[in-house]
């Protein structure tokens, strides 16, 4: 049975005529309907392309954030550590 099924849809894609393509898909490779295709398959990459970049900048923001943040608090704890040390430093 898998056999004649495989058999079948082999024969069917072998012996498939090209007059059931519609002119824009199989024949003619130059008109309105190729152009506007191909416009609107830039026009999906541009869109694409903008939404990555976008999810780039933004988790490049994040990062550059959170480095920020991590220097100020080790600036910050540096400091206080500096201020205790002093007073300490001044009691002796």
């Amino acid at each position: 049975m898998k056999r004649a099924l495989a058999l079948a849809a082999i024969l069917a894609l072998a012996l498939a005529a090209p007059a059931l393509a519609c002119p824009t898909c199989y024949g003619d490779a130059e008109g309105p309907m190729i152009d506007a295709a191909r416009l609107g398959m830039w026009l999906m990459l541009g869109v694409t392309f903008a939404i990555q970049g976008g999810f780039i900048a933004f988790f490049l923001y994040l990062r550059r954030q959170a480095r920020r943040a991590q220097h100020q608090a080790l600036d910050d704890e540096w400091s206080r550590l500096q201020r205790t040390h002093d007073r300490a430093w001044r009691n002796v």
